[in-house]
């Protein structure tokens, strides 16, 4: 605060600081949940082969929405890898000249499409059916 304040100071300006500390964070954190990691490491491990999934990541101080949804139901975040080989620096997820490799597009939609419907297969006699409420044909 007091560097803020007295850059402002240098330059005829002034300045105010509010950290906010009386409110909470602006997002909760986003944190994995335990099976489901277990789900996605089993089902990309599959698809994809060992060596194409990194299942241990550092952890990240960025802020993201999709907190907000684990706070309901559990969830599972992941970064689908779509870097650009022949690219030397590596751009932002938010920077305009990053460039992306859409060749990795199809496998995060198949890995999307093979995550939700390995995990409808192994848990579907924990859903309670609803007699005469649904049909299953066409």
């Amino acid at each position: 605060m007091q560097v803020i304040i007295g850059q402002a100071a240098v330059q005829r300006c002034n300045a105010t600081v509010d950290f906010l500390e009386e409110w909470e964070p602006f997002n909760p954190p986003t944190v994995n949940n335990g099976e489901l990691h277990e789900h996605f490491v089993n089902v990309a491990v599959d698809m994809l082969g060992i060596d194409k999934v990194n299942s241990v990541m550092a952890p990240s101080m960025g802020a993201e929405d999709f907190s907000f949804y684990q706070e309901v139901i559990p969830g599972y975040f992941f970064f689908l890898g779509v870097k650009n080989a022949s690219d030397k620096r590596v751009e932002s997820f938010h920077s305009p000249y990053l460039k992306i490799n859409e060749d990795g597009l199809p496998f995060g939609a198949a890995l999307h499409a093979s995550l939700a419907a390995n995990y409808l297969l192994k848990h579907e006699h924990d859903v309670p059916g609803v007699e005469g409420k649904y049909h299953d044909e066409l």
